[in-house]
């Protein structure tokens, strides 16, 4: 049973070359998916609901939004290491590919909880109806710059919150590894492409659909 934690649980994976989606997989079955969409001219899922919001970030000189999308789990095996490994491992090809500075994530009420705690999103708006779903929606915003903040900070030993996923993100080595691989995939990106071993995977892989 998957559980999801945004909009369009019912739909198909987005494909296109402004969206990558990620899998985390073991051996035997699909775990997890997340979905990284890069801003361009057609703008972002939530500019449907929040563009005058997006907009306001976008004039700030040299941002790059991004916004994710389709996040899903596999509630028997919710383990932290392996929801934190996939997101840090979509940050690696956010920053690395799209130089992403602004990350943003669009879910219903009973879901912002659970990004604010784990990650430390927080909301820019108050919440709007979102007419493709016919319910109420946050715009949760989290800047890469403090992702990086907190993976350093618990790589000096500071506490985090207790819900926080901060302090199972990858290794130094295992983020070096996982950039190496994603610097390996070709352009333009097939059907779908491993990217290497997800640590805390039982020895699983991500893969990204382009």
């Amino acid at each position: 049973m998957y559980g999801w934690r945004g909009y369009g649980s019912g739909h198909a994976l987005p494909t296109g070359e402004h969206c990558t989606t990620f899998l985390a997989e073991t051996e035997h079955a699909v775990i997890g998916t997340l979905s990284l969409a890069v801003d361009h001219s057609g703008g972002l899922a939530a500019d449907h609901t929040f563009r005058d919001i997006l907009d306001e970030f976008r004039k700030t000189p040299g941002a790059s939004l991004c916004e994710l999308a389709k996040f899903a789990f596999d509630t028997s095996r919710p383990a932290k290491s392996r929801l934190a490994a996939l997101f840090h491992t979509v940050l690696i090809f956010g920053s690395s590919e799209y130089n992403c500075t602004d990350l943003f994530i669009e879910v219903n009420p009973r879901h912002k909880a659970f990004y604010e705690a784990a990650l430390g999103f927080r909301a820019v708006a108050e919440p709007r109806t979102n007419r493709s779903v016919n319910a109420p929606s946050y715009l949760l915003w989290l800047s890469v710059d403090a992702i990086r903040q907190q993976i350093e900070a618990v790589r000096r030993n500071q506490a985090m919150g207790k819900h926080s996923l901060y302090p199972y993100f990858l290794s130094p080595v295992e983020e070096r590894r996982v950039a190496e691989a994603l610097e390996g995939r070709t352009q333009p990106a097939p059907a779908s492409r491993m990217l290497g071993h997800l640590p805390g995977c039982d020895h699983g892989h991500a893969v990204a659909q382009g």
